[in-house]
């Protein structure tokens, strides 16, 4: 069980604590206490509202589910369905024209253009697929704004466009992130394999994993059956702890088939 602090009528994590006493508040104007206090009076005013919204939340999705299994099987009636929604109030008229203010806000949020990261900060696969969304967003910008320096041409996807794009973002991560050998020009493509594609599809993956127009390959224990791919030098398996001996010495065995020093990391869950 997480140990938790007393502040106020609060409970907060130790290491939430530590983290806002000891490195967020020095060298800022706000003393601890103040913090806490200012915490505790939104949670006050806010929670009872955030409950409700939670409440009504539960209660539409228990709502749309029943909907939906009262009428399995049925051809989907865009309109009642659209009346449903109404009816419920998920759906609502649009309101008149409104504006927002920014006064009293952090400069970083009312005057830098960009979403803002919230997630657990003790679940790291979570911080890294919200991560990884916002990328997908950095590329939107760049793609329909001037950000680039110009404005997108008119009509369909614009190829080239889309080519500056790419540079733009392996160049930030060369400054931003950088190797400790080369640039993440290079890391060109990542394919996906497992045992749900096609014959086909499976086939197309692989050969082009094996002629190298993919650089890396993301994939289930399907290449554990022997798939040979001599230029292969490197092999990730995630969970290690899952597999038995015998499954750890044919995946590692998937690299290292040729001339190439080949390296083999076998990940676990911290104990």
């Amino acid at each position: 069980m997480t140990a938790r602090a007393q502040k106020l009528d609060l409970k907060i994590a130790v290491e939430l604590v530590d983290f806002i006493e000891k490195e967020a508040l020095p060298g800022l104007d706000i003393t601890a206490d103040a913090f806490w206090a200012g915490l505790a009076g939104l949670v006050q005013t806010f929670g009872p509202q955030n409950r409700a919204l939670l409440a009504a939340r539960s209660t539409m999705q228990e709502q749309i589910d029943a909907w939906h299994i009262a009428r399995r099987g049925q051809p989907h009636d865009a309109a009642a369905y659209e009346a449903f929604l109404r009816d419920i109030g998920y759906l609502v008229s649009e309101g008149p024209d409104f504006t927002i203010e920014t006064a009293n806000v952090d400069p970083e949020i009312a005057q830098i253009s960009g979403p803002q990261l919230v997630v657990p900060i003790m679940n790291a696969r979570f911080a890294l697929n919200a991560a990884n969304a916002r990328w997908g967003s950095l590329y939107d910008a760049l793609y329909g704004t001037d950000a680039l320096g110009d404005l997108p041409p008119s009509g369909g996807y614009n190829a080239a466009r889309g080519a500056r794009v790419i540079a733009w973002g392996r160049k930030f991560l060369d400054s931003a992130v950088p190797l400790s050998s080369g640039s993440w020009a290079v890391i060109a493509t990542l394919s996906v394999a497992h045992g749900q594609l096609r014959e086909q599809e499976l086939e197309k993956v692989m050969s082009d994993f094996y002629h190298q127009r993919h650089n890396v390959l993301v994939c289930s224990t399907i290449i554990e059956t022997g798939i040979d791919v001599p230029n292969a030098n490197t092999i990730i398996v995630e969970r290690a702890d899952k597999f038995g001996l015998a499954q750890l010495h044919q995946l590692r065995g998937r690299v290292g088939r040729s001339h190439h020093q080949a390296y083999a990391y076998l990940l676990t869950p911290p104990r």
